[in-house]
């Protein structure tokens, strides 16, 4: 075979694998994700009560914090492979220690977790979605319940992963995954080929505004726990928790993470970071919230209500800012006018004065022509 030829083939090879180990990578983070998320959206629970905006987390009928079998495997592997070389900590009590409870897995559950997989993949080749793929690469057989599997897919990238699936051509049936929430937050954390954390970050923010405006860090911990999250174990898709959100986050400025005052020994508390207040909304987290207990905003009546409220002082503020724009465009324009009048005021005053200046000087010279000379006495 001819060199060059070989050296294709070679090539070609190489492309294949690196498709292969991605897809193989996203599909891990998807099937443990999805298994978290068959137990989340009935697991975690932030119930509303008459006091100001408090809430609390419902951990299921039995009462056990659930997370997959693969999660807790996982992540318990990972963190065996240091156990030679560091001490191994031990939780904080505030943790609840993960369980390892198997999500279902019926046929259409497996399919549901292929198809979250061949979706992510679909959303990391930048590439579009159609139904035919869909019907031939993951339902197959199971054709009949396209729109159920498709829905519950739907569901859990939305609510993991922060990804809305859009249909953009309605002919052929071709999909687009986007970014639901509007963060930039994922436009830098996925450069690395990783899935989006957008998800998390809601929750979070969630969590926050759901305590007034301010969580102490045991309480988005406990929340973070029923999704599988804990301090100090590595997590598969979202790497050591705490790192995460203590200092990438609060460093991109979505979150701020600050000591409490006067507390001893010191506790800390989290709060939403500027970019978070500028990317996102009250109505928006409080619209993902009602998303995880399928419901909608106006279900949580103290909540809904200060979300209304910070919609219409953002509505406020963007019309005092438009207003000034258009005021100083205004001021501007009438300086430019004033000027410009006044360069032709004085234009013309100088032209005036040439004009007054030429003709007296017309009539000088006029008046000297005109006179006779003086006769010479005798």
């Amino acid at each position: 075979m001819p060199r060059g030829q070989k050296s294709k083939l070679r090539a070609c090879e190489k492309r294949r694998q690196a498709r292969e180990e991605l897809q193989d990578l996203v599909g891990a983070q998807a099937t443990a994700a999805v298994g978290e998320v068959f137990h989340s959206p009935s697991s975690l629970c932030f119930k509303s009560s008459p006091a100001a905006g408090s809430y609390s987390v419902s951990q299921g009928p039995q009462g056990a914090i659930p997370t997959s079998t693969t999660a807790a495997s996982v992540s318990h592997t990972r963190s065996n492979e240091s156990a030679d070389n560091q001490v191994e900590e031990r939780p904080r009590s505030s943790q609840a220690q993960p369980t390892a409870e198997p999500f279902p897995r019926g046929p259409l559950d497996e399919k549901v977790v292929k198809l979250v997989h061949y979706l992510l993949y679909k959303y990391q080749m930048k590439e579009l979605i159609s139904k035919a793929g869909m019907l031939r690469n993951v339902i197959q057989m199971y054709r009949n319940h396209f729109h159920e599997i498709l829905k519950r897919a739907s569901e859990h990238l939305e609510l993991v992963f922060g990804l809305d699936l859009k249909e953009v051509d309605p002919n052929r049936h071709i999909y687009v995954l986007v970014n639901k929430l509007e963060l930039s937050y994922d436009a830098m954390l996925s450069d690395d080929g990783g899935v989006p954390k957008t998800g998390l970050l809601m929750t979070i923010l969630g969590v926050i505004f759901t305590k007034g405006n301010c969580a102490a860090e045991e309480q988005v911990w406990q929340v973070l726990n029923v999704i599988g999250l804990y301090e100090g174990m590595e997590h598969f898709i979202f790497g050591e928790p705490r790192k995460l959100i203590t200092e990438d986050l609060v460093k991109e400025e979505y979150l701020e993470y600050r000591q409490v005052a006067n507390s001893d020994p010191p506790r800390y508390e989290f709060l939403w970071g500027p970019r978070a207040y500028a990317e996102t909304s009250k109505m928006k987290v409080l619209e993902f919230l009602a998303k995880v207990h399928y419901t909608i905003p106006s279900a949580f009546p103290a909540w809904y209500e200060e979300a209304l409220q910070d919609e219409e002082e953002r509505a406020q503020a963007r019309a005092a800012a438009r207003a000034h724009t258009a005021a100083m465009a205004s001021a501007r324009a009438r300086a430019m006018t004033s000027a410009h009048s006044k360069g032709i005021t004085n234009e013309h005053s100088r032209a005036m004065t040439n004009v007054h200046s030429r003709a007296i000087a017309s009539v000088r010279s006029k008046a000297t022509q005109t006179i006779p000379p003086t006769p010479n006495k005798v």
